[in-house]
């Protein structure tokens, strides 16, 4: 029991040190929601060439990420033949495999997946805690049970770093933003052979 209670205490420590390590300093928190407008415009199909590598190889493609209505996306990944490599659906917190390659046919992955494309989705969270570094704002949140923190530069949402026993194990780097969408995206992970890279080709 002393060894649960101990582990849970550091876990906890850690989360709370990663803004401090990073040179943030804690502020008063707002009421309002944690905020990701990039998937957010029922009006326009996402399109990305991507690249995602995993298990030692690489799969590119066509990514296309669709709002349906409220909280609800439609994520696709297709060879540029038009072959799907798979398809998801998202809504509210439920997820359904409408289809996916039987290479990738993964517990492990599937799992890995929704966790990365619900961060990538999701539009507002709770805010918990929120930290400021100059013009630099970090806010904390929780998605599907693991702390996430987002970093906004010049008011725009630019990173995404999902935490673990208080070190960083995702990253979602967003840049050439442009009217709410970011062109360029890149989904890196710390302890799983897992990259995935965006390119926006919408017109």
């Amino acid at each position: 029991m002393r060894f649960f209670l101990i582990s849970f205490i550091l876990v906890m420590a850690g989360c709370a040190s990663y803004p401090k390590k990073n040179g943030f300093e804690k502020v008063e928190a707002t009421n309002s929601p944690v905020q990701n407008p990039y998937f957010s415009d029922t009006s326009i199909d996402y399109v990305y060439k991507a690249k995602i590598d995993v298990f030692d190889t690489s799969f590119g493609g066509i990514l296309v990420v669709k709002k349906l209505g409220p909280a609800s996306h439609r994520i696709a990944f297709t060879t540029e033949m038009g072959n799907t490599l798979f398809d998801f659906s998202f809504i509210e917190d439920q997820f359904t495999v409408n289809s996916i390659l039987k290479d990738l046919d993964r517990k492990i992955l599937i799992n890995i997946l929704r966790k990365d494309f619900t961060a990538l989705i999701r539009e507002q969270n709770t805010l918990q805690e929120q930290y400021q570094k100059n013009d630099e704002y970090l806010t904390a949140t929780t998605i599907l049970g693991k702390k996430h923190f987002y970093l906004y530069e010049n008011d725009h949402l630019a990173r995404i770093t999902r935490i673990g026993k208080g070190i960083p194990k995702v990253v979602f780097q967003f840049s050439q933003i442009n009217d709410n969408i970011a062109h360029q995206i890149k989904i890196t992970h710390s302890n799983f052979k897992l990259t995935i890279a965006l390119n926006a080709i919408m017109d």
